[in-house]
């Protein structure tokens, strides 16, 4: 595929605001599917814009979505190549923290308390914790995040983006590398009923052997037997072998060959075989070379790029879940097949990065960082003299990152996100049935 003359009119799609869109198409056909309503008990707006934005804060819009989520997101990939980030920006993450160690997405007054109205989320509780663990010095915050985190737990062992409603693929996914992160072992995590891990709360939006060929492997958002869902796959496939956002580039390591799901009499080939604490470490990464393999099958359909989900918009790349796809590859050892998409990233992505900010330049630098591809030289642009001009002055530099780039300053365009963000929470309200998510993936505008 020729690469794309502008991004400009293309829907955002880092999280959370398109990544909550693409959420809300399969949502809606589950309440469809369902006929019943799996909405959170109630719905709270998040804290109302602030007239001038907070100090050490990354990204010019409206933080009320997603200010957490994006600083987290800059935070940590600042931090995977060699960037320490301003005080001040470590500092408003950290005051953002509810007393009971939940984080909204954002709170215009971090000296109010807390209260019942407050719109917790886990995805960007999640992404707070991959954050602070990886920066350090952060011990109690982060241990109070995850208890927290392990107090909402579902009783299938995984998490949805509300507490109190149905799980979801993608914010277990989430929860899991910041379990991860932490230094806990996701298996070892269990639901107080049941006692279900996330691993297998994960596996159960999995499709299986009883599910179309072409869609086999992949992941459903939330509904099993739904349609295959590649934000939620992606999500899954690095989730699946307990790793977050920041993906360590194999180097030297041999190039892992994607397998597809094989079916035999209609069961999968080697599903539960071996003990039983081996047979679910094996059935996780059986499940995440399925994933990949469906990821793949997708980028070469669409031209290594994976499509947008979003309802009520023109079938476009979605450059986002494309990044969070090339990680998912990485971080299954699969680097040949992350290599192509990586090359379509680099080619079609700075336009899109610059228009959406922060969270979209640091999907693209993590991106770069799980295939050990060099961010400060990405396609002509350096993604990561990009990201700290989003933000406060870093307090630290290393030498390769000093370099200036064409596309250091960012507009932040577009206010198709914010529009999506507000029919949500509407379409909350009425009893649809669709949950708000902070994303990863990851979600995503004034990113």
């Amino acid at each position: 595929m020729a690469p794309m003359a502008s991004m400009a009119h293309q829907a955002p799609s880092t999280h959370p605001v398109a990544f909550l869109a693409r959420r809300a198409a399969t949502a809606l056909a589950a309440a469809v599917v369902l006929g019943t309503a799996a909405a959170p008990a109630a719905f709270a707006a998040p804290s109302p814009s602030p007239q001038k934005l907070p100090a050490g804060l990354y990204g010019t819009k409206d933080p009320q979505y997603d200010g957490v989520w994006r600083q987290s997101l800059a935070l940590l990939a600042q931090h995977t190549v060699g960037v320490r980030p301003a005080a001040p920006a470590v500092d408003w993450l950290v005051g953002q923290q509810c007393a009971d160690g939940s984080y909204p997405a954002f709170r215009a007054d971090p000296g109010k308390a807390c209260d019942a109205r407050t719109m917790r989320d886990t995805n960007q509780t999640a992404a707070a914790v991959q954050a602070l663990a990886a920066l350090g010095g952060h011990g109690k915050t982060v241990t109070k995040a995850v208890e927290w985190l392990k107090s909402v737990q579902n009783d299938d062992g995984g998490w949805p983006s509300m507490p109190g409603s149905p799980s979801d693929a993608n914010s277990t996914s989430v929860v899991i590398g910041a379990l991860a992160a932490a230094g806990h072992r996701p298996e070892s995590v269990t639901s107080k009923k049941g006692g279900r891990t996330p691993y297998e709360g994960l596996l159960t939006f999995r499709l299986g052997c009883d599910a179309e060929e072409e869609g086999r492997g992949a992941f459903t958002f939330q509904l099993k037997g739904a349609a295959p869902n590649a934000d939620a796959t992606a999500a899954a496939a690095t989730g699946a072998l307990g790793k977050g956002f920041a993906v360590a580039p194999a180097d030297g390591a041999a190039d892992a060959p994607v397998k597809p799901l094989t079916c035999k009499d209609g069961k999968e080939n080697g599903a539960g075989e071996g003990k039983q604490a081996g047979a679910a470490a094996a059935d996780r990464a059986r499940a995440a070379d399925g994933g990949a393999a469906y990821l793949v099958a997708q980028l070469d359909k669409n031209g290594q790029h994976l499509m947008s989900a979003m309802p009520g918009t023109e079938k476009q790349p979605d450059v986002g879940n494309t990044a969070d796809a090339v990680v998912a590859l990485a971080a299954g050892g699969h680097r040949s097949a992350a290599q192509r998409p990586l090359a379509w990233l680099e080619k079609n992505a700075a336009g899109w990065a610059r228009q959406n900010g922060p969270a979209a330049y640091a999907q693209l630098v993590l991106a770069a960082h799980a295939t050990g591809t060099d961010p400060r030289a990405f396609g002509g642009t350096d993604l990561v003299a990009a990201l700290n001009a989003t933000g406060p002055k870093p307090a630290a530099v290393s030498e390769k990152s000093t370099k200036s780039g064409t596309d250091a300053k960012s507009d932040e365009g577009g206010g198709m996100g914010v529009v999506w963000v507000v029919a949500v929470g509407l379409a909350i309200g009425a009893g649809i049935g669709f949950l708000l998510s902070g994303r990863k993936n990851r979600g995503k505008n004034g990113l």
